[in-house]
């Protein structure tokens, strides 16, 4: 047995923070991932069109994605608890001002900016960048996989829960309960305290200034084609998190099946997840990303093409909850074995900007087309062909470290 693997063995995996960390993913995620369900009885009460809400989402994303690195670096230098525990305050402030907007602009401030400022702080590149720290390269990948799991256990979780609250008590206080469940973050954050100098793999990074380790990422070919797939990742499931309850109420399918079909996407993507991180371990990372968006696209395809029922859409549910954020540990692992995890909360999050720029342009065009032609199926057929863009991008990435120069050996006194 090598030492890495006899190294990966005596490490135990350090389940506190795989724990805390994992709750917050799910605290974090399951809000943001339930606002479709807002959607329609939200607009119904104020009277403004899809439009409106859609650029709400836009903006969360938006915001999502351009505080991420910033985050990313923060949690770096001053400590990844800090920045969650910012994370749960920032989230129960904007659902507040959502729960109580009485014009577009407080919706877009509360629902928009304050909100996806607070995932971009609790994000998975913040989250992940402290698994990183503390276990094993050998461990990284499965840790990873737990966390995008948690994640979607979010989704799983709060997919009924929304709905169940709206139907009892409406959603503007609906909006007001979520936004005391975001207190519980800062609680769960201590766990999570220490930056990029501390945790158990500090010894073995590479010291770089945040400079020189952008202008190290920028000129670095894989690097840039994972950015460049990642923004489609983050079209697809916006899109989809956003618009499907509507989309599948203007097909006429039963508004409980869209209930049941965003738990079975969370579900499923914990499978999907857990099953990632363990193939990124094992196989070819880029590979794998490359076969996720193929799948995406085939199901997407084979969604519109077929007859839409009840069945088809549980179908299509549970094959894209497989698929849903199952590319989040090979793309973050990726990160880490080019760069290591010196900067991987600025380098991660420069990814997960592009991401949400994907993320902007799918839940913004999803509602300006509808109004627009009356169908959300050119947003669903951009989609498709994103998805094959996004595969062939992934292709020729390489799965090693950036080639760096050692420091010159200074000359003997």
């Amino acid at each position: 047995m090598n030492q890495s693997a006899t190294q990966a063995v005596r490490s135990p995996m350090p389940w506190l923070i795989i724990t805390a960390g994992a709750l917050i993913a799910m605290l974090t995620f399951g809000p943001r991932s339930a606002m479709g369900f807002f959607q329609l009885p939200m607009l119904q009460d104020t009277g403004w069109d899809r439009s409106t809400f859609g650029l709400a989402m836009a903006i969360q994303n938006l915001f999502w994605g351009l505080s991420q690195p910033f985050f990313g670096a923060l949690a770096d230098k001053y400590g990844t608890g800090r920045v969650l525990a910012m994370s749960g305050v920032l989230y129960a402030a904007g659902l507040i001002l959502m729960a109580n907007a009485s014009a577009p602009i407080w919706l877009h401030i509360g629902g928009g900016v304050l909100v996806g400022m607070a995932i971009g702080a609790g994000s998975f590149s913040v989250i992940l960048s402290a698994f990183a720290r503390n276990v094993t390269p050998e461990q990284r990948s499965m840790a990873f996989g737990i966390g995008t799991a948690a994640g979607s256990a979010g989704m799983f979780l709060f997919a009924p829960l929304s709905q169940a609250l709206i139907s009892n008590f409406g959603w503007s206080d609906s909006l007001v309960y979520m936004s005391v469940m975001m207190l519980i973050v800062p609680l769960l954050a201590f766990p999570l305290r220490g930056n990029a100098n501390s945790g158990s793999q500090s010894h073995s990074q590479f010291q770089q200034s945040v400079s020189a380790a952008l202008k190290e990422a920028f000129g670095h070919q894989s690097y840039l084609l994972l950015t460049a797939g990642f923004f489609v990742c983050g079209f697809q499931v916006a899109f989809i998190t956003a618009h499907f309850p509507a989309y599948l109420g203007d097909i006429g399918i039963d508004a409980r099946y869209a209930v049941i079909a965003m738990a079975l996407i969370g579900f499923f993507n914990i499978i999907g997840s857990l099953g990632a991180g363990f193939i990124g371990q094992r196989y070819s990372k880029p590979y794998f990303l490359a076969y996720i968006y193929i799948g995406r696209s085939i199901a997407v395809t084979a969604f519109l093409l077929l007859p839409q029922t009840p069945t088809t859409v549980i179908v299509f549910a549970i094959v894209m909850g497989l698929l849903w954020l199952s590319t989040v540990p090979p793309t973050n692992g990726l990160v880490a074995i080019m760069f290591g995890t010196r900067h991987l909360g600025l380098l991660g999050g420069i990814v997960f900007l592009s991401h949400q720029v994907g993320s902007f342009l799918g839940v913004w065009m999803g509602g300006y087309l509808y109004d627009r032609f009356g169908s959300y199926d050119p947003v669903w057929w951009l989609g498709v062909g994103l998805g094959i863009f996004a595969a062939v991008v992934h292709w020729p990435i390489q799965e090693k470290a950036v080639d760096r120069e050692m420091p010159a050996a200074q000359p003997a006194e």
